[in-house]
């Protein structure tokens, strides 16, 4: 058997998070638990990068169940390790790839980094737009283009399904079908809920005291007690950080702008390099960031 047989990469903030719980329905796959291994990738997140090569056999770990396995490491996409890690190891492996208009998701992630004050942990001062942009950390995921051009020197363009979040979103059904066809699986009648395993901003809320104290009473627990209830968390979809004693109002953040004016250039040419890498039509990303740079709006 080998470790894995497919990826669902992509880009944070483009709805992998969605669909991998909801492909976790069908009998014939299962979801690496958690969602997010990061095995392969020297990318283990936003800011850590571990460039020890991977332990193949670590996935029997992440497996309990039989069917096909999937590893849904966002963050693979982006590093620049992966693409010959995983030819060297399965040359034939499958793609689920899934994007979004590459400014708006650059917002979004940096909205939820600050949320999370996840900068702030990791010695860095995300709190200016500009800085945040000039990060690789941040930019990095933006640019498909150059990212793919990395990907498309082990593999062919047909190892990857190429999945617009906003067809996730206002398709769900087509798009899982999709993805079975893409992966050789029978149909599978989903229970469909855009709203749970959403990931939004709207679930990020700010601690109290009190929610402050219970995080860090929580943390302290062995994890061999921890699991088991975070599992149960995840399977009702329960934020318990987000209950009112424990947390405040979620923050919603206008957007300038000149958010877009910073990343437009950039990111506009990277667009047409992924359009002539994959023949996959960006037309409609670029129509969308020049409507937004001419005006401001809320994107969560």
């Amino acid at each position: 058997m080998q470790p894995i047989d497919a990826f669902i990469v992509g880009v944070p903030k483009a709805g992998t998070t969605w669909l991998a719980n909801t492909m976790s329905q069908h009998p014939q796959i299962q979801i690496s638990d958690p969602k997010e291994p990061n095995i392969v990738s020297s990318h283990k997140g936003t800011f850590d990068r571990i460039l020890m090569e991977p332990n193949w056999l670590d996935y029997e770990n992440y497996f309990t169940k039989n069917g096909l396995r999937i590893d849904a490491s966002v963050h693979t996409f982006a590093c620049p390790l992966s693409p010959k890690r995983i030819f060297n190891k399965i040359p034939d492996m499958k793609f689920i790839l899934c994007l979004r208009e590459p400014i708006s998701r650059t917002i979004s992630h940096w909205n939820m980094v600050r949320d999370t004050k996840s900068d702030i942990e990791n010695n860095v001062d995300w709190s200016d737009f500009s800085i945040a942009w000039s990060d690789d950390r941040l930019k990095s995921s933006s640019l498909y283009g150059q990212c793919m051009e990395r990907w498309l020197e082990y593999f062919s363009i047909d190892n990857f399904l190429i999945i617009d979040s906003n067809h996730m979103r206002n398709e769900p059904n087509k798009i899982l079908s999709q993805v079975e066809n893409f992966l050789n699986l029978n149909s599978h009648n989903y229970i469909i809920n855009l709203q749970k395993h959403a990931n939004s901003a709207s679930d990020r809320r700010p601690l109290t005291k009190l929610g402050k104290l219970f995080r860090r009473a929580f943390s302290n627990i062995p994890k061999t007690i921890k699991k088991p209830i975070v599992n149960k968390l995840q399977s009702i979809d329960l934020n318990i950080y987000s209950m009112p004693i424990i947390s405040g109002k979620p923050k919603i953040r206008k957007v300038n702008k000149n958010y877009y004016k910073i990343c437009s250039s950039i990111v506009i040419n990277d667009l047409k390099k992924f359009e002539k890498l994959t023949n996959y039509s960006t037309a409609h990303w670029i129509t969308e960031i020049n409507q937004y740079s001419s005006d401001s709006n809320q994107i969560s």
